[in-house]
């Protein structure tokens, strides 16, 4: 026990008198928080639109003014022409255009169906398709309102077909930002790459610079060296967890709904596993740089891609599917999001925790029996 500690102080040493390990564990994880917390926002906020009004009537130009009044809609250009229209759309300058045609009000007028034209930058299929849903909205609203003119002229009041009344509350994300969706995943993101990236570089410094192999002939144990080059990197995981949590409340004002103690002891789960990844990535890297490139495009690129950090599992083919079960980030993020945004804990999340726990087992101790037949 005595050698471990050792082993631990040396690390602990090390890590001090690096400033460049200092930033990389104490700062960036908050910095990089913060700044993908931000960027990983793909609420639609602010809709460029252009309206080619052909018809110059009272009635299209109501309609012009019904969505000039939404402040979502920024009514940027007036097109006098198709080709302008495709200018602008060519051009990224809006993402819509509205197109309302010649005879407009004669048609409402005469109670026939009028056509309005709606051409998108589809580019962005989700910017888009919740644009469509805001244009949608208006266009009903406007719809609706002729329909009472209409019977208005002729003395008649417009009565609803039906008296549901729908009342939608949205629980979890009552304000539906993407960044309390994101942010809570990022966490674990940067968990995964302070654990894992570190563990695997400081090891390969080691052999860099001949420390360690100075290591291997004294009389330290194989098992003692991989325990006390593992326990600096969990606690500074922790430190980090703490940081990122302070960070989250304190920048985007995302509270921790569930238990503290279900959520330090899933990231202390998935550790086991980013460790082991760490680990192994030692035992086939000869440098730091190309630890650092099999870190990340073997194992990071992967987890992020695979996991549901940013796309949507149950969209992917069904053969990527079966490979996510296989990603340990995937359970984690469904865990931390759980517990953060939804408040749920054990009960709920046993399944998730559980196979997190063995995926960690087993990958932690593949890897050590791995480093350790190195070392001999």
């Amino acid at each position: 026990m005595k050698t471990i500690l050792e082993i631990i102080r040396k690390e602990f040493i090390q890590f001090k008198r690096d400033p460049k390990m200092r930033m990389i564990v104490l700062v960036a994880p908050i910095i990089q928080l913060i700044f993908l917390g931000y960027a990983a926002n793909m609420d639609v906020e602010k809709v460029h639109i252009a309206l080619y009004d052909q018809d110059k009537s009272v009635t299209s130009r109501k309609l012009i003014e019904d969505f000039t009044a939404v402040e979502i809609f920024n009514y940027d250009y007036a097109a006098k022409d198709y080709d302008e229209v495709t200018e602008l759309l060519n051009e990224a300058k809006i993402i819509c255009a509205i197109v309302i045609p010649n005879n407009f009000e004669k048609e409402i007028e005469q109670k026939r169906t009028a056509e309005v034209q709606l051409l998108f930058d589809g580019s962005d299929g989700n910017t888009a398709s919740i644009s469509a849903g805001y244009i949608q909205n208006v266009l009903n609203r406007f719809n609706q309102k002729m329909m009472e003119e209409n019977f208005a002229k002729i003395g008649l009041k417009l009565k609803p077909v039906n008296n549901i009344n729908i009342e939608t509350r949205f629980w979890y994300n009552q304000e539906l930002k993407t960044r309390n969706y994101m942010v809570p995943a990022i966490f674990g993101l940067l968990l995964m790459i302070v654990t894992s990236l570190l563990t695997s570089l400081a090891v390969v410094k080691e052999k860099e610079i001949g420390t360690l192999e100075q290591l291997i002939v004294t009389p330290i144990k194989p098992y003692q060296l991989i325990v006390g080059k593992l326990v600096p990197f969990f606690i500074l995981g922790i430190i980090s967890i703490i940081l990122a949590l302070g960070a989250m409340f304190i920048v985007f004002g995302i509270v921790v709904r569930g238990s503290f103690l279900f959520l330090f002891l899933s990231s202390f789960v998935f550790i086991l596993s980013t460790l082991g990844l760490g680990l192994f990535v030692s035992t086939i890297s000869k440098t730091q740089q190309q630890a650092m490139m099999i870190a990340i495009f073997v194992v990071m690129m992967p987890m992020v891609y695979l996991s549901g950090f940013a796309f949507p599992i149950e969209n992917m083919p069904d053969i990527i599917q079966l490979i996510t079960y296989a990603i340990p980030l995937r359970y984690f993020i469904t865990i931390i999001r759980g517990v953060i945004l939804k408040g749920i804990g054990f009960a709920e999340l046993w399944p998730q925790l559980t196979i997190l726990f063995l995926m960690g087992i087993t990958i932690l101790t593949m890897s050590t029996l791995r480093f350790k037949k190195r070392l001999e």
